[in-house]
């Protein structure tokens, strides 16, 4: 049964069957902070901390990642050890938590404060537990109350006491079909001033029930941020406090209440957008056909977590996940499934921070078949073989991890794509209408079915966050958006005036909505004195100056409105519903004089690296776009240079383009699937050091017009099987190692 709840949404999990113990011996703490310090293997990395990774436990060779930041969960009784054995090799490290899920067994049993805290259990209907699958002992996930919050930020101080640097805490969870714990209970009284009523009696009750899920963990987190900067204050250095989070169409899909928008208000100093193959590969319906679309899911979660945290000053980093939660999968699957992810985070060029992986432990040591099982046969029982991770895999993941370092560039554009800067509008209230009595649409159609259409045709639409449509200037970078209010509501009348600016000032709105949401009629500001509104459509119309229940396209100031009395979730399930909403969203844009533009792919630039996908279900017999000039193909472990790519359906990619790089210049590494360091280049010779994940191949590229004279690995002149030259470039493979092994080469004069 634990299993099978935790299963049911996809959770993040550890992986480990342990107790978790905060509490640690300060003794043991400075034993491991003395070897830290002498230890031997003390390697620099970058302080910006650009790439980060998670895990549950030490460094060990077979997760010498390349990068800045550790960020580790405190699951068993040697966190201090695993955070020292992170450090003596050079990582910062943090402590990283979980907001909703722990063995809380202390608070829950009365140890914390002397409280039974057994009903902060999210409870479902008939007195089930919502539980966390993967731990030793029963591990509900908590409806937080009065105390809860005080409590996570004891556990927290406990890890600053060991040494983290940082504080991440993720993934603020509720459920949306519980609601019946005595806790609960008691916080609908003090919030609503007014008895609880079940979730599911009512629209209403449900909107309301979902609204204080949403509040009671923007209290928590509110409360342990505070926590954290006091912490840090009473001991005079700043500690960052950061909040891992789903996107909203995520949580909204898997019918889960997170603060989501709101998490800008809580005090944290940035967000990590946790979206993975896991979140990316939840089915949704397009034009009659259910299915995984995992590319086309990423890029819109990612794109959710950019526009919502756009312009606040806090940092964000895109996590990616090289497997993913669900074990049974093939590696072929794991691997398609990443490169569709990571291809789609790229796309989204605002952010340039990632948390490369998390449990890089189950990446390079789990072992799972080689590809899908197929008819029996000799190859496919060799196939259905569980091994760890292929050899290429680990090659081609160590290429990109260090080409996401190179990522923040000036120069980023879209140099094949369809019309920009469209965007659907969503609310965090998406997710109040989740569950029953009449939630909305299974498959969130009311999302998809607005943001496919355009998505399909290679246009680069941007979920736009309804929360934040009143700071100045958010949409204006907008020239075309879509809103429904079927499956989600205007949480104040403030977004109608800013949406109202916004086309008075040349904007193009469609509003797609057949009035028919039975959640209209819940008690909100739009059916309450001074307003009378059925629906909050009404109120925009009458706010954009429209009659109440208009139809047709309309032409306001500079801007115009369509309005279609249409169900965006009906359309998926019609052959022409993603047409119909084309056709709608292209009037719009023909009416204010945008150019309308569809292709079927898409590749943007970001500097000397381009990133490529191919789109299925896209524009009618048109021929795959082709990429030429010089490219290295960093999804191919062997770094070869190709002279065209072409992006048929399915295909993504990421390319070095050598046309794009500096020429003359002294030698450089250009692309390595190890971590490079100490780079020292003359016209006669370059030398770096070079180290990997143990047993594991490295390939590297180096920028020279100059032939090798002589190349050495760890001081050892290496066959001349082991270097090539092409088109400008050395490639070189060696094994990689986790000692820093040093690697010169010395160039002929021509």
């Amino acid at each position: 049964m634990i299993q099978d709840e935790c299963c049911r949404v996809g959770l993040r999990k550890t992986t480990l069957a342990t107790v978790l113990v905060f509490v640690v011996s300060q003794a043991a703490f400075l034993l491991s902070a003395q070897q830290a310090s002498s230890g031997v293997g003390q390697a620099t990395r970058q302080t910006d901390e650009t790439l980060s990774v998670e895990t549950a436990g030490p460094w060990s060779p077979r997760v010498n990642v390349n990068a800045d930041l550790a960020m580790v969960y405190p699951l068993d009784p040697h966190f201090s050890e695993d955070l020292a054995s992170w450090r003596k090799h050079g990582y910062k490290v943090a402590m990283m938590t979980a907001a909703a899920w722990g063995p809380f067994q202390d608070y829950l049993d009365g140890g914390f404060d002397g409280k039974y805290h057994w009903g902060e259990a999210q409870m479902y209907q008939h007195g089930k537990m919502a539980l966390h699958g993967d731990m030793a002992r029963i591990t509900p996930y908590m409806s937080p109350g009065d105390d809860f919050g005080r409590y996570l930020s004891s556990l927290i101080q406990h890890s600053l006491d060991a040494g983290a640097d940082a504080v991440y805490v993720t993934e603020p969870e509720y459920y949306a079909d519980t609601g019946w714990s005595a806790n609960f209970k008691e916080q609908w009284r003090k919030h609503y001033g007014e008895d609880w009523r079940p979730p599911d009696s009512s629209p209403d009750a449900q909107y309301r029930a979902s609204k204080l899920k949403y509040q009671l963990y923007r209290q928590t987190l509110t409360e342990v941020c505070a926590a954290v900067k006091k912490y840090g204050e009473d001991h005079s250095h700043a500690i960052p406090c950061y909040i891992g989070t789903h996107s909203l169409i995520n949580y909204a899909h898997w019918t889960i209440v997170s603060p989501e928008s709101s998490l800008l208000d809580v005090g944290a100093d940035g967000y990590i957008a946790v979206v993975w193959t896991g979140t990316a590969r939840t089915p949704n319906v397009y034009e009659g056909r259910r299915k995984e679309r995992t590319f086309e899911t990423a890029f819109l979660e990612y794109a959710a977590m950019e526009n919502m945290t756009r312009d606040s000053g806090q940092t964000l980093w895109y996590l990616n996940d090289p497997v993913e939660d669900d074990p049974k999968h093939s590696w072929q699957d794991y691997r398609t499934n990443w490169e569709s992810t990571l291809t789609a985070s790229l796309l989204n060029a605002e952010v340039s921070n990632f948390e490369e992986m998390p449990w890089p432990d189950r990446v390079f040591n789990d072992k799972h078949p080689v590809s899908s099982a197929g008819p029996p046969s000799r190859t496919t029982k060799q196939a259905a073989r569980k091994v760890q991770i292929p050899e290429a895999y680990a090659t081609e993941l160590q290429t990109v991890i260090g080409a996401l370092r190179d990522m923040k560039q000036p120069a980023t554009r879209w140099e094949h794509a369809g019309t920009e800067k469209a965007g659907v509008l969503i609310s965090d209230t998406m997710m109040f209408e989740r569950a029953d009595p009449d939630p909305s649409e299974e498959d969130l159609g009311s999302f998809y079915g607005l943001a496919l259409p355009l998505l399909k045709r290679g246009i680069p639409v941007t979920p736009v966050q309804i929360e934040r449509a009143s700071v100045p200037a958010f949409l204006d970078r907008y020239k075309l958006l879509l809103l429904t209010y079927e499956g989600q509501k205007p949480p104040t009348p403030k977004f109608h005036e800013a949406l109202a600016k916004w086309v008075h000032a040349g904007g193009a709105l469609v509003v797609v909505d057949d009035d028919r949401d039975p959640y209209n009629g819940v008690r909100e500001w739009w059916n309450t004195t001074p307003y009378s509104c059925l629906s909050p459509r009404q109120h925009l119309f009458e706010a954009l100056g429209l009659p109440r229940d208009a139809s047709g396209v309309f032409k306001i100031a500079h801007g115009v409105v369509v309005s279609a009395r249409l169900s965006p979730a009906a359309m998926t399930h019609r052959t022409n519903g993603g047409a119909t909403i084309r056709r709608l969203a292209q009037q719009a844009a023909g009416a204010i004089g945008w150019k309308w533009t569809e292709t079927n792919s898409f590749v943007l630039r970001r500097g000397p690296f381009l990133i490529a996908a191919g789109l299925d279900d896209s524009v009618p017999n048109a021929t795959p776009y082709v990429l030429r000039g010089r490219f290295i193909d960093l999804f191919d472990a062997s770094l070869p240079i190709l002279s065209s790519v072409s992006l048929n359906e399915g295909k993504r990619d990421l390319l070095l383009d050598l046309d794009a790089m500096p020429t003359g210049g002294n030698p450089s590494v250009i692309a390595a699937a190890c971590r490079i360091r100490e780079q020292k280049a003359s016209a006669e010779k370059l030398s770096f050091l070079a180290d990997g994940i143990e047993n594991t191949r490295a390939v590297v590229r180096v920028r020279t017009q100059l032939k090798p004279m002589r190349v050495l690995f760890g001081g050892k002149v290496v066959d001349r099987a082991d270097y090539d030259l092409e088109q400008g470039t050395l490639r070189l493979r060696f094994k990689n190692s986790v000692q820093p092994m040093p690697i010169e080469i010395e160039f002929a004069h021509e």
